[in-house]
């Protein structure tokens, strides 16, 4: 009978309704469950990102760091390479000009011995040329002086055109001149 008691319309609503808790409970935990997974996947996976993001930094920088030495070293060797071309044009030059000054000085050695280029056999004779004449033409400068006369003049004191007064980049004039004045006494020319 107690049964039947426990059986009534009370009873059945206690037993549907711990029925009901039971059945909710599970679900929760089986929820729990899902989500602890879902979240152990999603931590994986930021993780992830993570490390493949800090990969890519590092690339990125140490591609740069490359990039960087190399960009050096094309500028050391084109450096190097136009102090390489530098050299070979002002050698170049230099000898052009030093073969100048010989041509010059030979041309100037016959102009100056006409008496020579006679005595050698050559054809009938022919007066000789005033010394001023006997060496090459010279051209006014822009002060209206020629070279001859304007170092004349620079050193009494005129003003076209004293040293003292050659203005910016002097100092880099007389070095050059110093420079090709030596290379002419090595090579004998006057």
């Amino acid at each position: 009978m107690s049964v039947l008691r426990l059986l009534n319309v009370q009873g059945i609503a206690r037993v549907a309704i711990a029925f009901a808790l039971l059945v909710m409970l599970t679900l929760q935990k089986l929820e729990t469950v899902h989500w602890k997974k879902q979240s152990q996947t999603c931590e994986q996976l930021h993780q992830q990102e993570q490390a493949a993001f800090a990969t890519t930094v590092a690339n990125y920088r140490s591609a740069a760091a490359q990039a960087e030495l190399a960009d050096k070293a094309n500028v050391e060797r084109v450096a190097a390479d136009q102090r390489s071309i530098n050299e070979r044009t002002r050698n170049d030059y230099e000898a052009r000009l030093a073969a100048a000054r010989l041509s010059a000085r030979r041309l100037r050695g016959q102009a100056a011995d006409p008496a020579a280029t006679l005595r050698s056999g050559g054809g009938a004779p022919m007066p000789g040329l005033p010394t001023s004449a006997a060496g090459p033409a010279e051209a006014a400068g822009e002060d209206r002086l020629p070279p001859s006369d304007r170092l004349t003049a620079t050193r009494a004191g005129h003003p076209a055109r004293r040293t003292d007064q050659v203005g910016e980049g002097a100092s880099e004039r007389r070095s050059e001149c110093k420079r090709q004045f030596a290379l002419a006494a090595q090579l004998g020319v006057p």
